[in-house]
């Protein structure tokens, strides 16, 4: 799936969009699917009507009504759909062992336990919403990663692409304080924030590519991004799948271990990465 030119531009950029990179009919949909019965199965235990039948365009119909009577309700989709056996199944696609190999030459390749999922990002909510940030910070496991991450509804600049700053992986692993002063609602790997963040951002040029479903976006776990402003009606579905590299030598040092999903503290694996507050 990856050609010398669109390896090229990962390792220049710390990014590449790789069209095409999953069968729709066969990978996506029947994620879609799921998705589209476990919202119906959470609107019955609440006494809500049965969800709209099936359509590829408006799976998720269902679900405004849910995060509109009980955010609560929407977080039993959101805990379930990762379980769902088609998404499962994208996370061993052999399509990411191939491009991790490709990219990281001599490189043994690892499912990041806890690194997987399908997000949700409502309109208007900035609670969840991920500011600038590393992806390792949030994962461990290793420094050399890469995220799988593909968009499962037909995304708009208003439902706020991933923007990326270009070439930034460059630099290495930033350092981060453990909280967001202007949003302490934000609490875990959403409330770490990059040192001195403005002006790190400041120094790249910005894209935020905006791919289809089936497209894949295959990120550095160095490069600085951050998910946009939703400020559509509808909201951002989308998969993030991440592989790490067994034989780098941070992650054998530190066993290759989780982060925040796996209960461990980033500050206390690295605490040369975490600033003074």
């Amino acid at each position: 799936m990856l050609d010398d030119a669109k390896a090229a531009e990962f390792r220049e950029r710390g990014f590449a969009v790789v069209p095409g990179f999953y069968d729709c009919e066969r990978d996506i949909v029947p994620i879609l699917r799921g998705i589209h019965e476990v919202i119906g199965l959470v609107r019955s235990k609440h006494g809500l009507p049965a969800a709209p039948e099936f359509r590829l365009e408006t799976f998720d119909e269902g679900y405004p009504e849910l995060l509109a009577r009980d955010r609560r309700y929407a977080s039993e989709v959101y805990d379930a759909v990762k379980q769902i056996p088609a998404f499962v199944r994208l996370v061993t696609h052999p399509h990411h062992d191939a491009a991790f190999r490709r990219l990281r030459d001599g490189s043994l390749p690892g499912v990041a336990a806890g690194g997987y999922g399908i997000r949700v990002d409502n309109p208007g909510e900035e609670r969840f919403r991920a500011d600038w940030h590393q992806e390792y910070h949030a994962q461990l496991r290793s420094p050399d990663g890469i995220t799988f991450w593909s968009t499962l509804v037909p995304l708009t600049s208003e439902m706020g692409p991933v923007r990326f700053c270009v070439g930034s992986h460059k630099a290495g692993m930033l350092r981060v304080v453990s909280r967001d002063a202007a949003h302490p609602d934000k609490t875990g790997a959403y409330g770490l924030l990059i040192e001195n963040r403005d002006e790190v951002v400041a120094r790249y040029s910005q894209e935020a590519p905006i791919p289809a479903p089936g497209d894949a976006v295959l990120i550095d776990f160095a490069v600085v991004h951050a998910s946009g402003f939703n400020v559509s009606r509808r909201s951002r579905w989308t998969s993030q799948i991440r592989y790490f590299n067994f034989r780098h030598p941070v992650g054998v040092r530190i066993g290759w271990c989780g982060s925040f999903a796996a209960g461990r503290d980033f500050a206390a694996v690295h605490p040369e990465l975490v600033a003074d507050e």
